[in-house]
């Protein structure tokens, strides 16, 4: 419990901690939050928590449900508390800390402990108002009894003491005769010797101040409580009590001035373990152990009683009764002031009169015992002594007041009545008001602000001109005055001032006054300018309430002064008023416009608006927004009957404007209805750029038509895209214009160009023939000319008339309309012309092979020496006239599909092979040599006959082969190989084409092989003969190495593959080589042919196998033999096993003559 608003319980349900908060003014519905925390406290003056747990705090506010502030302590907090409403001081082991709530500030060192107070339980923590004086409270168990420890420190002087004490307080106390309060600290403690309280003033006395005697008195324990020691302390600031709480529930209540004990006694069985101040009684609240909320207060009313008749007390009730103004010393107070009265000592009884309490003493019936005193001379008089020392104490009531003031008035002297005003020395009433009016009006009208009476004030603010005032004053004390009444006055007066004076009664949502009297009363006076001024400010709210008001307002200006009325209605500020009395009034004062606003008959609104010169344009169309349909054609058709010719553009600018709601139709038909085609062309021309209806754009170009807007017309027709074009076109021919132009656009955009050809031909209109695809568009030339000769036009001006076109037109679109009437020749003039001027168009060289290839005049020459035609288009051209030309167009522009085609239709297969070589193209031959093509047969016949034997060209031919070698087709490619390599001279000695005549025999048809292997000779035959190995091909193998004389891969062929030793020998004997020889051997050995073996190598001479050759011989037995390969050996080589078996094959052979020669 941090203070009397709430108490902070923490309690365990189960395994939930939570703590309960009593709100005190609300003790029946405590509130309960699950929490985590192991302490919780309450700001001792609004909904904030503060939250602990281990060394963890938070701070919370319930209501806004956030959290204030956080900190983490390094040391634990063993005990905190709130000495005030933003500060936490927190405890620990080694120091105290204060925490302010305010902006991001964290816990600050004030003091380290003293030593005194290691191991003790603290338990409370106090400061003095200005927190300059801390004090921490501990106790600890010493000797079988509680002894308590304190801890004082200076925060100005930055030193501690320890004091031996249970419970403390601070408080701050005005002595008697002191300007200022002291600092008193009171402390209890409980001894081996016994109980003391202690009250000293702690610091220095502030200036002025006498220092308070130091108090110490015994504290009285009774003998049953041995053990009972001071817990807590709290002192009444208004009473200047100090109240002592001990552990066994005993209450002591001591005077702080005197430290006289005034009651003692137990109020509670159980320890009052945490106390706080309580306001509501100025006493002290507390709670018990066994959770009993228990509050101590001062009966004011029996207090003085109490310590003058049980305490037998006088002088401290005397005392307290002054200084805490008690009541109860009633008779010690009057009978002490009749006794100092009837003793004649004035000033002594003024003094008692004046601290009696409760003014017990201050009464009409003192003031007149004091008049009653004669004054002797040279002194003041008793009278006067009396108020003096009543100014000096504080403020004089009624009857004193009025009393002091009345000499002073007649005296002249309201300056000291002005100071004393000022101090606030004086009770101001009515009375005094009225008294002080006598002499100065502003004086009384500050007293009767005082003494709040309103009908005086306001009758004061009036007499003084301070209107303004009146108001602000009235509204201030709730006060409501006359004030149609004042507001006559005022306007008499000043009519300015009263203009003011009557905005400020109607300024709030709640008028102070009827606004139908306060005009009532401008008009009394005849103001329309200030009643003017005051109504646009009173109805600003356009009230519908207001509206006779309102009425009332236009119609005093309509008569006074129209201007203003047409200011005013221009403003648009109300809609409430009597719209067709207003009306009539505006058209008598010559209005017109805002009478025309305030109609809503037709009849009058049509009255009027046909005086459009009266008008204003721009207003007017706009008027005719507010009309409806039918009303606004009725106006418009009014407006062109009283005067077409003056009202015609103003119509026209109605009818562009509101075209959507009137209708576009509605507004043509009223125009026709006048044959106004002006005022239809100028309306259609504002919209029809907009618009998209197709009779909106005819009906313009009808009406530009009629009106000579001939340009408008060309115009319209090239750029809309909304009218009809069979209707214009149709309007345009029967409106027989001087100009043709807007017909030739609409022929000409729409594709009209036949029906416009035949329309000028024949009206004898050819110039604008000419026109057209000169100037206007010359691609449509084609058409016209095919037009042209649907009218049976002669040649001779179709010639004319394109020799004369400049522009750019289509030639193929030309040549097609010519074509698909038979007269292309027709063009053949012109077509010339154009190729001398170098006109390199495809489309014009096009037609000239057309006519030529018609007309058989050298179209061949013609298709393969000009560069400029398109093949696809001349070649398709000739394929029904001549394939053979087709041919040679589509070769000239490489056109692959269409040639073959073309060739595989007609059997041109000998012009399709000699393309097919000259074009060396993998990917079209691929095409052409497919299995599916049905025609592949004849064109290699063709290929194969005709085109290679044809072809000079070596890339021509290799391209044509590998095409053949790509499409998997050996047997057409030997018959192309053999055409080329054995019956054309000029390719015979190709090496790759040798080659490959060859291989593809060895792949396809071996049997040739031979035959070509004989025939040719420059292919490359070691490769071809070892592919011929790969290929069994062995007998061929041996051919080809035996023709080119590589007699060693020939012998080695029939000894591995062929394996025939009997002609490997004839070939050797034939060759004679050296190396033949020893591959012979080599063989023979193998063999089991020794002797043969030997003979061959000695013809070979190579003893490079002679240990081989030693091994084979002996194991045969064939010694003699051996000898002679030895002998020959021996020539060549020099080594030891050949001497060695030279001697044992001698003396095997029994040729002991050689072994001894050797």
């Amino acid at each position: 419990m941090e203070s009397d608003k709430f108490i902070c319980v923490r309690e365990k349900v189960g395994e939930t901690a939570q703590v309960v908060i009593v709100d005190m003014a609300d003790p029946g519905n405590p509130s309960r939050r699950p929490i985590s925390a192991d302490s919780a406290i309450m700001n001792p003056a609004s909904k904030v928590i503060a939250l602990k747990a281990g060394k963890t705090l938070q701070i919370f506010n319930i209501e806004m449900k956030s959290k204030m502030k956080a900190h983490t302590m390094i040391d634990d907090v063993i005990f905190w508390k709130w000495i005030s409403v933003n500060t936490v001081a927190l405890v620990t082991e080694t120091a105290a800390y204060h925490w302010s709530m305010e902006g991001d500030s964290q816990p600050v060192k004030m003091f380290d402990r003293h030593s005194s107070l290691a191991g003790c339980q603290i338990i409370n923590y106090r400061t003095d108002k200005s927190q300059k004086w801390l004090l921490l409270v501990g106790i600890t168990a010493q000797q079988n009894r509680v002894v308590g420890a304190m801890q004082l420190y200076s925060v100005e002087r930055k030193v501690s003491q320890p004091i031996e004490g249970h419970a403390a307080c601070f408080s701050q106390f005005k002595m008697p005769g002191n300007p200022q309060e002291s600092t008193l600290f009171t402390f209890a403690v409980r001894g081996a010797a016994g109980g003391k309280l202690h009250i000293i003033e702690v610091g220095t006395p502030p200036a002025g101040n006498q220092p308070f005697t130091k108090k110490a008195v015994d504290v009285f324990f009774p003998p049953e409580a041995q053990n009972d020691f001071p817990v807590a302390m709290q002192v009444s600031h208004k009473h200047d009590v100090i109240f002592l709480i001990t552990k066994y529930g005993y209450v002591h209540l001591y005077d702080l001035e005197t430290g006289v004990c005034i009651y003692m006694n137990r109020i509670s069985g159980d320890t009052i373990f945490v106390t706080a101040p309580y306001e509501p009684t100025s006493g002290i609240i507390g709670v018990n152990r066994k959770g009993q909320v228990l509050s101590v207060s001062v009966d004011e009313d029996n207090i003085i009683n109490y310590i003058t008749n049980t305490l037998q007390n006088p002088d401290l009730a005397l005392r307290m009764a002054v200084r805490n103004n008690l009541g109860g010393a009633d008779d010690l107070f009057v009978r002490k002031f009749n006794m100092l009265f009837g003793q004649m000592q004035y000033s002594e009884a003024a003094k008692v009169a004046a601290n009696a309490p409760k003014g017990i003493l201050r009464t009409p019936q003192t003031i007149q015992r004091f008049q009653g005193v004669p004054t002797q001379p040279g002194q003041t008089s008793p009278l006067l002594q009396y108020f003096g020392i009543l100014l000096e104490q504080g403020q004089l009531n009624k009857y004193e007041s009025l009393e002091l003031c009345r000499p002073v008035l007649q005296q002249g002297r309201k300056q000291l009545l002005e100071k004393w005003l000022k101090e606030d020395k004086l009770e101001c009433s009515e009375e005094l008001g009225d008294m002080v009016k006598q002499g100065d009006l502003t004086l009384a009208l500050s007293v009767y602000l005082r003494a709040n009476v309103p009908n005086k004030v306001i009758q004061c603010f009036a007499e003084t001109g301070q209107f303004q005032k009146i108001v602000l004053y009235a509204k201030k004390v709730n006060f409501t005055p006359d004030y149609i009444f004042l507001l006559r006055n005022v306007m008499r007066i000043n009519p300015e001032q009263g203009l003011q004076f009557a905005n400020m009664l109607i300024q709030d949502d709640e008028p102070l006054a009827d606004l139908n009297q306060v005009v009532d009363v401008f008009a009394e006076c005849n103001l329309v300018q200030q009643c003017t001024s005051f109504l646009l400010d009173a109805l600003k709210n356009n009230r519908p309430t207001e509206g006779h008001l309102q009425t009332r307002l236009l119609e005093m200006n309509l008569m006074a002064a129209p201007q203003v009325a047409d200011a005013i209605l221009g403003n648009q500020m109300f809609t409430h008023y009597d719209r067709a009395h207003i009306g009539q009034l505006c058209e008598q004062a010559g209005l017109l416009q805002r009478a025309i606003e305030h109609y809503t008959d037709i009849f009058d609104i049509k009255r009027a608006i046909v005086h459009t010169h009266l008008l204003n344009p721009e207003w007017l169309v706009n008027f005719f927004g507010s009309l409806s349909v039918e009303d606004s054609i009725e106006c418009i058709r009014t407006m062109m009957t009283h005067n077409i010719r003056q009202n015609l553009q103003l119509c026209v600018q109605v009818a562009t404007k509101y075209h959507e709601q009137l209708t576009t139709t509605a507004l043509i038909e009223l125009f026709e209805s006048f044959k106004s085609f002006e005022g239809l062309f100028y309306f259609l021309g504002s919209i029809v750029n907009f618009s998209q209806e197709p009779d909106v754009h005819f009906k313009y170009i009808q009406a530009a038509c009629k009106t000579g807007q001939i340009k408008e017309v060309e115009r319209i027709c090239r750029e809309s895209n909304c009218y009809d074009p069979e209707r214009v076109k149709n309007f345009l021919k029967e409106a027989k214009l001087t100009d043709q132009l807007p017909l030739i656009i609409v022929c000409d955009r729409f594709d009209f160009v036949h029906d416009l050809v035949l329309y000028l031909y024949r009206n004898n209109l050819h110039k604008y023939i000419e026109i057209y695809v000169q100037k206007v568009n010359p691609s449509r030339v084609p058409a016209v000319v095919g037009g042209l000769l649907d009218v049976d036009c002669t040649e001779d001006v179709i010639r004319t008339l394109l020799l004369t076109i400049r522009g750019q037109f289509d030639t193929d679109e030309l040549v097609e309309e010519v074509e698909k009437r038979n007269r292309l020749k027709l063009l053949l003039p012109w077509l010339e012309t154009r190729i001398r001027e170098g006109i390199q168009e495809p489309a014009t060289h096009n037609a000239l092979a057309k006519i030529y290839i018609d007309s058989n005049n050298n179209p061949e020459r013609f298709l393969r020496e000009n560069q400029f035609y398109d093949s696809t288009v001349v070649g398709r051209y000739c394929e029904k006239r001549d394939p053979h030309l087709a041919c040679v167009a589509y070769e000239r522009g490489q056109c692959d599909a269409e040639l073959i085609k073309v060739c595989n239709e007609n059997s041109l297969f000998k012009s399709e092979a000699r393309y097919l070589v000259r074009r060396q193209d993998a990917d079209l031959w691929a095409l052409v040599l497919t299995e599916e093509n049905e025609y592949r047969r004849p064109l290699i016949d063709q290929v194969v006959q005709t085109a290679l034997n044809e072809s000079q060209n070596p890339d021509e031919v290799s391209s044509t082969v590998k095409a053949f070698m790509t499409a998997d087709l050996p047997n057409e490619l030997i018959e192309l190989l053999e055409k080329i390599v054995l019956e054309n001279s000029l390719f015979s000695d190709h090496r790759n084409l040798q080659n490959l005549l060859i291989l593809t025999a060895i792949k396809a048809d071996r049997s040739r092989v031979m035959e070509y292997i004989t025939r040719l000779d420059n292919y490359d035959a070691p490769d071809i003969a070892n592919i011929a190995i790969g290929s069994e091909l062995f007998e061929e193998a041996f051919a080809i190495f035996k023709k080119f004389d590589v007699n060693t891969s020939a012998i080695q062929v029939l000894i591995d593959h062929i394996g025939n030793l009997d002609r490997a020998y004839e070939y050797a004997e034939r060759c004679n080589e050296s190396q033949v020889w020893s591959q012979l051997a080599k063989a023979q050995l193998q063999a089991g042919m020794v002797k043969e073996a030997i003979d061959s190598y000695i013809r070979a001479d190579d003893p490079s196998t002679y240990i081989e050759v030693i091994e084979i011989a002996e194991q045969a037995g064939n010694f003699e033999d051996l000898v002679r390969y030895l002998n020959m050996a021996r020539k060549k080589l020099r080594e030891v096993l050949i001497e060695t078996e030279l001697v044992f094959a001698f003396a095997k052979t029994q040729r002991l003559a050689e072994l001894e020669e050797f």
